[in-house]
Formats: structure tokens, sequence, C-alpha cells
């Protein structure tokens, strides 16, 4: 008879491409995943990987074999929070992802707050500015910016509506002045956010027009958006951030919006899950209370372009 333990071990191991990354996330030594999956290759009577001192790859029977035990764990998973039904005390594990910026300055105190509300659910939150693989990487659900184009990933939206916005200090704009247009901004200092070798120093708006590129420059450069947020507010800069990243520090009045005429770019904000049965009731509530806290922000947007 096929265990269960056995199962998702396979699932795991062929999602990280390790049994000791897979003995890792599950708190087991790497001889215990192997054990299981030769248990499981024997009650099945196929070879599930092909195995070198070095690599650890799925067999063709395994790739056929994969979504079929993915199917079951998830079936399984629905009719356990089915059975509990979402008005059940929240328990077990969420893995949530977010970017970097995002998570420290406006996701944290809610799902700190989140958690506090449900004391039996353990939580963890990872914060990047790298894509996350839902489907490879140990999480459950990845809150991420833009347009969702992968038909294969199910997105709740949160935040709809967001833009990004051109923001910069008051001290900045005493020093070096107010650009009054898009094409100002090749004069002005801004500053530069870079990810996986590619410098983002062309800014797209949407104008009455019609899309606009706008090439920028300026002399710092960071692949972490939260700092890009810094240098703004401590005067090295312009920023073109999304409205979500800083309008605590607008309606604090540490940073000014821009051009308010000239729309930002559309950066729609999400949550993503690899499939509808993986939004358990921990994951529908979640989304629920950040989608409820993203419209009081975005409602601010629309008073301050106004």
């Amino acid at each position: 008879m096929i265990r269960l333990e056995d199962l998702t071990l396979f699932v795991r191991s062929a999602a990280l491409g390790s049994f000791s990354s897979a003995a890792r996330e599950a708190d087991l030594l790497p001889g215990q995943v192997s054990a299981a999956v030769k248990r499981l290759e024997r009650d099945l009577d196929i070879r599930l990987f092909a195995r070198s001192t070095r690599s650890l790859r799925l067999t063709a029977e395994g790739e056929r074999y994969l979504p079929y035990a993915q199917e079951v764990l998830a079936t399984l998973n629905e009719g356990r929070d089915r059975l509990r039904g979402d008005g059940a005390a929240l328990s077990g594990l969420l893995r949530v992802t977010a970017p970097s910026d995002l998570g420290r300055n406006v996701l944290l105190p809610w799902i700190t707050e989140f958690r506090r509300t449900h004391p039996d659910l353990t939580l963890r939150l990872y914060l990047s500015d790298q894509v996350t693989d839902v489907f490879r990487d140990p999480v459950d659900v990845a809150i991420r910016y833009g347009r969702i184009e992968e038909a294969s990933y199910v997105a709740l939206p949160l935040a709809p509506e967001n833009r990004r916005v051109l923001i910069a200090s008051p001290a900045y704009l005493a020093r070096h002045g107010r650009p009054q247009s898009l094409d100002d901004l090749a004069s002005h200092r801004c500053l530069l956010y870079h990810l996986s070798s590619r410098v983002y120093d062309k800014w797209p708006f949407e104008t009455v027009g019609g899309p606009r590129l706008i090439p920028v420059k300026g002399s710092l450069y960071t692949d972490d958006a939260d700092v890009v947020r810094r240098w703004a507010v401590q005067g090295e800069g312009i920023a073109y951030k999304s409205w979500l990243d800083v309008c605590g520090d607008v309606q604090a009045g540490r940073l000014t919006v821009l051009l308010p005429h000239e729309p930002g770019e559309s950066t729609p904000l999400h949550l993503v899950c690899p499939h509808r049965k993986q939004f358990s009731p921990a994951v529908r509530q979640l989304q629920a209370l950040l989608k409820e806290r993203c419209a009081g922000l975005t409602a601010q947007y629309a008073e301050v372009m106004a």
C-alpha cells in the first residue's frame, strides 16, 4: 500500500531536484527520503528517478506519474480543508513570499496581525525581489506585482488598480527643482533598480497620447527595491515606484508625487497559487484581509492624483 508520506516526499524531491533539499524541508535525514522514494518505487514497480552522485532527475515514468501524485495530494488537502470549513480555527503551516519593499513596509504588520488572530497557525514569510517559482520553491502562495500572463497559475487580485508613481523628497526638489514634463527627467538624478543583470533605466508611462518609454539615468543602482525607496526619502534622486510601496511616505510628507497628470505604469498586485485546490481556508482568509487593506491604500492614490 502506498504511504501518503512517501508520495509527499516524492513530489517535493521532484520539485527541489534533491533528496537532501527535500529532507531539510521535512526535517528528515536524506537517507530517510531516499528510502521513502525507494518504497514508493517498489510499490509502483517502476523507477521514478535516475540517480547519480551529482544529479537527481525524473525518469520518463516518473514524469508521467508526477501529476497524478500532485493531484492526489491536492485532493486530500482540499478534502481536509472542506471538512474543517472556513469558520474553523486555522492551523498548520502557511508559507508566503512577497517583494522585499512591499513585504517589509506594507505587508509585514498585516501578516503579523493575521498570525496573531490565528495562534495555531505557523506562518513563514520570505521576502525577495527574485520571482519565486511557486511550483518548485517551498511556498504556498506568492504575492506578486504585474499582470499574470502564465496560464498555469491561479491569481487572485489584491490591488488591481495599483500604479507606479514618480516620487522625490522635498529636500531633493528644493535643490534640483521639480520636473515639469516627462522629458525633464533626462536632466534629473534618477534612482535605478536592477534585477538579474537587467537595469530598469527606461520607465514606461501610459500618457494621454499613448504609451511612452522614458530613458533615465543616474549614478545610484541597487538590486533591492527598498533601497530605492530609502534613497528617495534621503533626497538622493527621483524614483519610479509602486504606489503601495510609497503611499506611507507620501502621506507623511517624506516624499512628493511628481507629474500626477501623467499616469504611471499599471502594476496590479495579486496573490498567486499553483492550483485552485491549494486555496485553503488560511489562504482565502489572508487574501480577503490583504485585499481589504490594499483597497484603502489605492483609494488614497485616487485622492492624491485628483
